[in-house]
């Protein structure tokens, strides 16, 4: 009979608590990809490609193809909803509003880009490398779960001569959607969208779609959760 030393239940022990650790770790790191945005599935295209949900649970389908157009001001965006948001923003400038296009579509090179520069920005006022990685998800989408990398949503702004934010953001609250742009973060849909507040970030998802969404006052998420 072989019997074990003290050394060697030691060693066993060891393992063991090292094995334990190890589990724990995953756990840990599985809980905070599945809170973060990180990691999750590619989004459906079954309802269409206009309302594709690309959020913290969702990423950006597999082998997903955008032919853009560009804008003026050298952003992009898909060239299926360019018509209309020319449109809409036609519409705008007639009416004495003028809005620019901040932001179109990213590449994830871009907004891992965008990520970095918030992290940083938190690292400089104190935070922890990994508290600072958090907030910043609060306000930067991970790579692959950002709707600007499918090129349907813009942030748009105020040129800065002829109007205010104010004067744009009012103006699309109350027309987007006759165009098929949503506001695609409401403030009273945080705990909804795991977004905060974006008054300038708008996404096509038709017109059909975006009299719903408008009229009953509900997200994406939730006109999406109808479909199913």
């Amino acid at each position: 009979m072989m019997y074990r030393t003290v050394k060697q239940k030691r060693k066993g022990k060891k393992c063991i608590l090292c094995l334990l650790f190890i589990v724990l770790l995953l756990i840990v790191v599985k809980v905070f990809i599945g809170n973060s945005g990180i990691g999750g599935q590619p989004a459906s295209m079954e309802h269409g490609w206009n309302l594709v949900l690309v959020n913290p649970d969702y990423s950006v389908p597999r082998n997903y193809k955008v032919e853009l157009t560009e804008l003026s001001n050298g952003q992009s965006v898909d060239s299926r909803i360019y018509p209309s948001l020319q449109q809409m923003f036609d519409d705008m400038r007639a009416q004495g509003v003028y809005p620019t296009v901040a932001s179109g579509y990213r590449t994830s090179k871009k907004q891992q880009s965008l990520m970095n520069e918030k992290i940083n920005s938190f690292i400089s006022q104190g935070y922890s490398r990994s508290d600072a990685a958090t907030e910043a998800l609060k306000w930067v989408s991970a790579v692959g779960h950002s709707e600007h990398q499918t090129g349907l949503a813009v942030d748009i702004n105020a040129n800065g001569v002829n109007s205010t934010g104010k004067q744009v953001y009012d103006w699309l609250a109350d027309n987007a959607w006759e165009y098929g742009f949503i506001l695609r973060y409401p403030e009273d849909k945080t705990e909804i969208t795991h977004t905060s507040y974006e008054p300038w970030h708008y996404r096509y998802v038709g017109t059909e779609a975006a009299k719903v969404i408008f009229e009953q006052s509900i997200c994406l998420e939730e006109y999406i959760e109808m479909l199913n």
